[in-house]
């Protein structure tokens, strides 16, 4: 139980930073989207709605251990896409950490992504409740 109660923490402190920061985005439309804009990513306030969906619902997702695998690898990309449009400038010490410690966040999430939220989630709970149809009964 213990084993289980260390990645259940895991998955709550990966899903705290990006709920977080999506919560905080939602009152700073403006000044998000002319971040965006600045970056020179194309249609700032498309990139500024889907990174609300990604940030929160992905977020809540792999807080709840519901479709945590897929919650998680598409976490790991906007993370790594994160680090390479907004953290590239190496001559800055600070944007220099701030895109090892994404890559750092993309390999927990990756490692998500490859075994599952554990036994502590709402996947879990699915699995264990789901029973095969016996297509072999003399009934059909």
């Amino acid at each position: 139980m213990r084993d289980a109660s260390i990645i259940a923490l895991g998955r709550v402190f990966l899903a705290a930073l990006f709920l977080m920061s999506g919560l905080s985005k939602l009152g700073a439309a403006a000044a998000t989207t002319t971040y965006i804009a600045s970056a020179g990513l194309p249609f700032p306030a498309v990139a500024y709605a889907l990174t609300l969906v990604v940030e929160i619902g992905a977020g809540v997702l792999l807080l709840i251990g519901f479709h945590a695998r897929p919650a998680a690898a598409v976490l790991a990309l906007f993370t790594v896409a994160a680090a390479i449009f907004f953290h590239n400038n190496f001559a800055d010490q600070n944007q220099a950490v701030h895109f090892l410690k994404n890559f750092a966040i993309a390999g927990g999430l990756l490692q998500v992504a490859a075994v599952g939220a554990g036994r502590l989630s709402l996947d879990a709970r699915r699995s264990a409740n789901f029973r095969p149809v016996d297509t072999t009964s003399a009934s059909l």
